[in-house]
């Protein structure tokens, strides 16, 4: 084979012939998300879902479930941005035939996103969250029986050098100049701000007394590396027999475990419940009543420990506290100490396991590899809208997983070229060689050894 040489510059031909475009063959794995919403009628619900925000007559705008599924790409390639969506969505062929479009075809802009996402209202996407949820059950993963709740922080597109004072509207520079000036240490340069401010004491950033004046939702605190940052509290309820994420709630960074676990079960009752309702779901009667519900210690209180009086019984690990008091609180007793046995027997030993496992885990593809770690968004409402979306795409991928053997993109290009479905999980193990060899074989039977695992032959 002769070494290829790049030609120089040249003019292209003015009528490029459609035949001659090259077509990409369409990616297994989105290509297996558009069967399952095909399957299940998703672009006709949510068109119907979304005709009421907007109007009759005009240029027509861009499917809605086009929209979600940009931002499902969003979470499928651990894009953040919706300007990086926009961007990985016009330079992939793959990606442009799981939208419908064709090589000649425009995509979607950034700023058509933003705009769709404001037009859309929560409910709208709290709505199409519970269509997938119900789409889970139908395929039969989900229970909703036993639910684990935890919570992260989430980035927020706000700088803490632009917080303001809420009284007098001060930035926080000019508020220690002030200071200084006051202290008779009158501060011209930076520097002089900086080493004054190092040096005085009772120094704080109360979320009572700052605020960002382009996002007032954000709020002061301390993320997972321990470090000060404007953040928002991403909680989410997992449904431990399966993993699927039946709820999703973002609140200010400063509300309490014990606040937002109210939020975020009820939301998750709300939910399983639409579940309920769907003819194909109640046929199968797989999905039950929301029973169970596993939480650190973060969350314990004498009022979640009390949920047992709404049907849900708790098992939310226990700090220490010392001897405590407990004139006139028979009631809240009783509830803290059952909640102490339970969480003390076996089930509650194994299903607070399982919430160390799945949701932590749910967190890492979430947020991590989802790209919902840090928000590019401002708002409340608008980072919510996205963690739903991020959720669907988070359940999409575990249906796939379980019921297709689908992984995510990037690790099912690699599974048996990239164009091929997994077969379906079943395994039986060849005879004629080791356990630790047959533990390195995939379904397929082809040898797929673990990095740094040293295997030897029998």
């Amino acid at each position: 084979m002769a070494q290829g040489r790049k030609k120089g510059d040249r003019q292209d031909s003015l009528w490029i012939p459609t035949a001659s475009i090259p077509v990409a063959a369409a990616h297994p794995f989105y290509q297996q998300v558009n069967d399952i919403l095909a399957k299940h009628g998703f672009d006709k619900y949510v068109d119907e879902l979304a005709a009421p925000f907007y109007k009759d007559g005009g240029r027509p705008g861009i499917p809605v479930g086009d929209y979600i599924r940009m931002m499902l790409i969003g979470f499928f390639e651990g894009i953040g941005s919706e300007r990086g969506i926009a961007w990985r969505v016009a330079d992939s062929l793959s990606l442009r035939h799981f939208l419908g479009r064709a090589v000649t075809d425009a995509t979607p802009d950034h700023s058509s996103l933003s705009v769709i996402r404001r037009r859309l209202s929560p409910e709208f996407h709290q709505q199409a969250f519970q269509f997938v949820l119900t789409v889970l059950a139908r395929e039969g993963q989900l229970r909703g029986k036993a639910l684990g709740i935890d919570a992260t922080t989430v980035e927020a597109n706000a700088a803490l050098r632009e917080l303001q004072r809420k009284d007098t509207g001060e930035r926080y520079a000019e508020y220690v100049k002030r200071l200084s000036k006051e202290a008779g240490e009158p501060a011209e340069t930076m520097e002089d701000v900086v080493r004054f401010d190092r040096k005085r004491e009772g120094k704080k950033l109360s979320n009572e007394e700052w605020e960002h004046p382009h996002d007032p939702d954000a709020r002061v605190g301390r993320d997972k590396h321990d470090s000060t940052d404007m953040l928002y509290k991403l909680e989410k309820a997992d449904d431990l027999e399966t993993g699927a994420i039946v709820s999703v709630t973002v609140q200010p960074a400063d509300t309490g475990d014990t606040d937002s676990i109210e939020v975020t079960l009820g939301q998750a009752e709300i939910n399983v419940s639409v579940v309920q309702d769907d003819r194909q779901v109640a046929a199968k009667e797989l999905v039950s009543d929301v029973s169970e519900v596993v939480a650190d210690k973060g969350y314990h209180s004498n009022e979640t420990c009390a949920f047992k009086l709404l049907g849900v019984r708790t098992y939310i690990s226990e700090p220490r506290r010392g001897q405590r008091d407990w004139d006139g609180k028979a009631e809240e007793r009783k509830a803290v100490y059952a909640n102490r046995r339970r969480v003390r027997g076996k089930r509650g030993k194994r299903l607070r396991k399982l919430r160390g496992e799945i949701c932590e885990r749910g967190f890492a593809h979430l947020c991590d590899t989802g790209g919902q770690r840090r928000t590019f968004l401002r708002g409340l409402l608008d980072v919510t809208k996205k963690a739903l979306i991020g959720a669907m795409g988070f359940n999409l991928a575990l249906l796939l997983r379980k019921v297709f053997g689908l992984r995510k993109p990037k690790q099912s290009e690699g599974r048996r070229g990239g164009y091929l479905p997994s077969p379906s999980p079943v395994f039986t193990p060849i005879p004629h060689i080791s356990r630790a060899w047959a533990a390195m074989l995939d379904f397929s039977g082809s040898l797929t050894p673990r990095r740094g695992c040293h295997v030897t032959a029998a």
